[in-house]
């Protein structure tokens, strides 16, 4: 039972995290108060339900997570605070303030509840409950740490995997996307135990098990709510309704499930092994929470639990005396890890080695406890040539002594206890010491009795505890182990045979790497925070009947107290004992490993397991690729006969501008809400002083964010954001991501906004949309833009199913220009014409271009293409007929508007015009200007006889300036000439129109500074500290300056050449 005392601190801990949440929700409003507002008493109106279960109400536009939820945008310019969670979203006018610009934060407001409210999540199926004819498309998202917020790692994992929904969604499949969270055991644990002990200076042992299981849901409550909400933020089309959690009823009953099984076929089993020990965290932790620290020397760190700074970096040499030697005969060893002594068993030098051959089955004396020690022939741990050719054996502190005292049955003597102190094995006057404190000791024993030889700096790796920031001690621990060599054998064949692709192949090659040198996973954590072992311990009255028992054989695991009850009783029969189930929880990647099946309802074979298992896609960073992919690939194959998706898609990692990892302690950790919503340095500032980084680390942070933010971040919206993680998702290793990147794609975002706004305005409120029957009746721009529509549509939807994320993203940018920069221009001269019949055309083609193309933006582009889409009218027309873009069709090739010849013909058109203004441009013709255009291409003539006139307004030059075809075919004297195809020339008239000499000086000059600029560019590449020095991105932007500017050094002395030609 717990204490009323126990209970008191749950209350006060409760609320203090309650405290936490009103301080968090405060700041998130206030982070933009011009249109955040403040907290204010609870009303009905504008709430917003925070990450606590309080509830708080905003005055001004905007919640802490962005959506507007209740405000309506309406065309009568006001703002219905009334409006429901989840209606739909009312428009505003574009003479509006508010929508006369591209403004993220009225853009994005009120779709997502919308969505969700109405269903558009969740997978569609036929009457009878199959899945829709175009197949099945499924996706289980990471599940998120519920320890703290998203960062811009797992803002591109779900762009990416919300990319691949959305747009399977639009072709018409069953979709599903599954959304979950991660219970995190240590990582949790650690950060409230970390605020528990800062706050009240308590432990966990200062609680019951079950109190302090109660805070940290409290804790994991919160922070759910937290993710969830940037979650929605960014977009992400997941059901709700089938939201899993690692440790909820469901999950739990598939981990206990799946140990039992393991476990009763000799899967899972009990050793005492090698395992990373974290002394401040009381537990075993994973490869994946140990930080790989590098020392280049002497080096004093920071250790929790030690007041001074501890030396790390120094080799210790010393002397292990021969024992009985008449000579005072010694062997050197040398270590960085003194305090060992008092656990080493041997000391092993190589057999060949003739310096102590004369020493085989010799014994040398420990200078600190005294004893005896071996001195044993070991080829696989000595290096004859390195060093004294003797190393120090401490079997149950170092994974190489342990292999090797296990070839040579050596004993095993830990000398640490759980808490890093010195146990009783290292004698009276030394237990209960640190062991950096015993470090120091140790070094002062041996110099007072001589045999301390020399301390060396060295270069040498350092593990931390990832959580803690302790160091790692390896130590020799009972566990609960899961034999992997054969399930690896199982998960090789599903790649080689094709069930499983992963890409890209250089993770395919890692994982193959990893499977066939596989080691047994260490599975048991000291912790209360986690899915208790289900395993219990069966105790003897009979002591002798006990002994004669192996490890493993007393051990029985159950789904249930009961079951292991029974099974008990009937493997021991007529024995008198108690259970006691296992205090250890389990790794939280063994949930993690089961995730494709406990989500999909395993162990009962569901129709969700039935319908979308396999998954169809997994996305994750190939940084746990091992941990997490290879495991659920092995569990799946094991427990349930199937592979658990059949593609591994392993993205790119996210660095700063500066090619950095991201890191809390550099300050260069981003929170992508800062990045849509925008954030002070101040705020960015507050945040980190709100962390659990300690005070030193803060410090540091703060120069790191002042370097990175120097003016805060700026609002960018989703949607630019989005953009820009997909077109910088290249398959590489790395990505360095910069802000002002975002800010250029906010901009395109600008683009597309004002561009439908002319679209729409041109359309006018009367327009009605209708099938394109033929394209007989269509003007050659017409048929070339949707000649372009099909082209991009066809390439775009191939490089989506190729995961080709930044060739969809920059396909997609390209087209948008080539909707505003060129068919957009050409189509305000068709505008201004008088012919109605034209006009209705134009606007018809218009209407299927920009809504189409919405349609193809909306997967990486969620919110103003629907913002946009729904703008347009709405008509029977197949793509139209859906109330959302996110149900609509996305756009395919269509056989109707093929036109390649007619495409080819204008593509020529427009080569022209650009080679004509490039010649313009160049020399500075202003007026006079004189054109000539010779083509042997019929289709080109035809044009340009026929649209003369919008020709010469695009190129700003009269009828009377333009010659088509010169019937002598002779050009005047004094031209310049450009080849615009192999059948197509034009000339520009020169001499007589400008000043040449002027022109010549303005053109060497221009030759001058080009050079220039070419040669410091070029200073610069070859300096050799550059490529150590400068990121990729930098030098790839260089590299591009350096070939513009050498193109436009020989362009201009082309010109030159030329000049100067017609003036001799």
């Amino acid at each position: 039972m717990t204490s009323p005392r126990q209970r008191q601190n749950v209350i006060l801990w409760k609320n203090s995290l309650n405290n936490i949440a009103k301080r968090n929700a405060g700041f998130i409003c206030q982070t933009y108060n011009k249109f955040y507002g403040v907290l204010r008493p609870y009303s009905t109106a504008n709430t917003f339900n925070s990450c606590s279960s309080t509830k708080y109400t905003f005055t001004g536009n905007k919640t802490p997570f962005g959506q507007n939820h209740n405000a309506m945008f309406c065309t009568n310019n006001t703002h219905n605070l009334e409006r429901k969670t989840g209606d739909k979203k009312q428009l505003l006018d574009f003479t509006h303030s508010d929508a006369k610009s591209y403004s993220p934060k009225h853009i994005e407001a009120n779709w997502y509840d919308w969505w969700e409210k109405s269903g558009m999540f969740k997978p569609q199926f036929k009457s009878n409950g199959t899945a829709l004819d175009e197949g099945v498309f499924s996706i289980l998202t990471p599940p998120p740490n519920i320890t703290g917020v998203l960062h811009i790692g797992h803002a591109l994992t779900l762009t990416l995997e919300d990319t691949l929904i959305r747009y399977n969604r639009m072709k018409g499949k069953t979709v599903l996307f599954l959304p979950g969270f991660d219970h995190a055991g240590i990582a949790t644990q650690a950060v409230v135990e970390k605020r528990i002990y800062a706050k009240e200076q308590k432990t966990r042992h200062d609680f019951s098990r079950d109190d302090f299981v109660e805070l940290v849901r409290d804790w994991s409550k919160r922070h759910h709510d937290i993710i969830k909400g940037q979650f929605k933020r960014m977009g992400a089309s997941f059901d709700w309704s089938r939201e899993a959690f690692t440790l909820d009823e469901k999950r739990s009953t598939a981990v206990i499930e799946a140990f039992v099984r393991l476990h009763d076929e000799g899967i899972i089993y009990r050793a005492s092994r090698m395992v990373n020990w974290s002394s401040n965290l009381n537990t075993v932790i994973s490869d994946l929470e140990v930080d790989k620290k590098e020392i280049n020397g002497r080096t004093l760190l920071s250790i929790p639990a030690y007041e001074k700074k501890i030396e790390f970096g120094v080799l210790t040499s010393f002397k292990y005396p021969v024992a009985d030697s008449t000579t005072n005969e010694s062997i050197i060893v040398a270590t960085t890890r003194p305090e060992t002594i008092f656990g080493d068993t041997a000391v092993a030098v190589h057999p060949n080695d003739p310096r102590y051959k004369h020493l085989h089955g010799k014994y040398v004396t420990n200078p600190i406890t005294g004893k005896n020690i071996p001195i044993i022939c070991d080829s696989q741990s000595v290096n004859i040539d390195f060093g004294t050719g003797a190393v120090k054996i401490t079997p149950a502190h170092d994974q190489n002594d342990y292999l090797c005292g296990k070839r040579h049955h050596l004993p095993s003597i830990n000398i640490f206890t759980d808490d890093g102190l010195l146990n009783e094995n290292c004698g009276l006057d030394w237990k209960g010491m640190k062991r950096f404190i015993a470090r120091e000791k140790v070094i002062e024993c041996l110099r007072t009795n001589g045999n301390l030889v020399k301390q060396e700096d060295h270069q040498m790796i350092l593990p931390i505890c990832s959580r803690s920031g302790d160091v790692i001690e390896p130590l020799l621990k009972p566990q609960w182990w899961v034999s992997q060599k054969e399930m690896a054998k199982m998960a090789i064949e599903a790649v080689k045979s094709g069930q499983i692709t992963i890409f890209p192949k250089t993770s395919e090659t890692l994982y193959f790497q990893w499977l066939e040198n596989i080691q047994d996973w260490c599975i048991s954590r000291q912790l209360w925070w986690g899915h208790r072992c289900p395993i219990y311990n069966v105790i003897f009255d009979d002591t002798n009947f006990e002994s004669q028992l192996n490890s493993n054989s007393t051990w029985i695991a159950g789904r249930t107290y009961e079951e292991a009850l029974d099974k008990a009783k009937k493997k021991f029969t007529g024995q008198k004992f108690i259970l006691k189930q296992d205090e250890d929880v389990l790794d939280t990647w063994f949930s993690s490993s089961i995730w494709p099946l406990s989500t999909l309802g395993w162990p009962s074979e569901t129709t969700d397991l039935k319908i979308f298992g396999p998954l169809s896609v997994l996305d994750t960073g190939w940084d746990i690729l091992f941990f997490w992919v290879t495991r659920m690939i092995m569990m799946n194959l094991k427990l349930h006969s199937t592979i658990p998706f059949k593609e591994v898609y392993c993205h790119s990692l996210i660095r700063d501008a500066q090619g950095r990892k991201m890191s809390k302690s550099l300050g260069n950790v981003i929170d992508p809400i800062d990045i849509i919503e925008g954030c002070t340095l101040e705020d960015l500032t507050t945040k980190l002083n709100n962390s659990n980084l300690d005070s030193k680390e803060i410090k540091i942070a703060k120069l790191g964010q002042a370097k990175s933010f120097p003016k805060g971040i700026p609002e960018c919206g989703v949607d630019a954001l989005r953009f820009t993680l997909c077109i910088n998702s290249t398959g590489a290793r790395d990505v360095n991501l910069d802000i002002t990147k975002v800010e250029t794609h906010r901009k395109f975002c600008n683009k597309i906004y004002q561009a439908n706004k002319f679209c729409l305005t041109k359309l006018g409120n009367d327009f009605i949309p209708k099938e394109i029957d033929s394209l007989e009746c269509l003007s050659l721009l017409e048929k070339w833009i949707l000649h372009q529509l099909n082209e991009y549509s066809q390439k775009i939807n191939t490089q989506l199913e190729k995961r080709d994320f930044s060739g969809a993203a920059t396909s997609i940018y390209e087209f948008w220009y080539v909707i505003c920069d060129t068919y957009i221009e050409k189509l305000k001269y068709v505008m201004m014409t008088n012919n109605e019949k034209y006009v209705e055309t134009s606007k018809q083609i218009l209407y299927v271009v920009f809504e189409s193309t919405l349609r193809l933006t909306h997967p990486i582009m969620p919110f103003v293409t629907e913002e946009l889409w729904q703008r347009f009218a709405k008509s029977t027309l197949e793509s139209n007929i859906n109330e959302s873009i996110v149900t609509s069709r996305y756009p395919s090739f269509n056989e109707n508007y093929y036109c390649p010849i007619e495409a080819k013909t204008y593509d020529t058109v427009l080569k022209i015009e650009k080679e004509v203004r490039s010649i313009f441009e160049i020399y500075n013709l202003h007026s006079n200007k004189k054109l000539w255009i010779q083509s042997n291409n019929v289709n080109v003539t035809d044009y340009l006889n026929e649209e003369i006139n919008s020709v010469c307004s695009s190129l700003r030059i009269t009828k009377d300036d333009l010659k088509i075809n010169l019937t002598d075919g002779l050009v005047p004297p004094g031209c310049v000439s450009r080849t615009v195809d192999s059948d197509t020339t034009v000339y520009v008239l020169i001499k007589g129109q400008i000043d040449m000499n002027a022109q010549l000086l303005i053109l060497n000059k221009r030759l001058t500074k080009l050079k220039n600029s070419q040669s410091s560019i070029s200073k610069m590449i070859a300096n050799p500290s550059y490529k150590l020095k400068t990121n990729e991105s930098v030098q790839q932007t260089n590299e591009k300056r350096l070939e513009r500017t050498l193109k436009d050094i020989d362009s201009t002395k082309e010109t030159i050449a030329t000049l100067v030609k017609m003036i001799e």
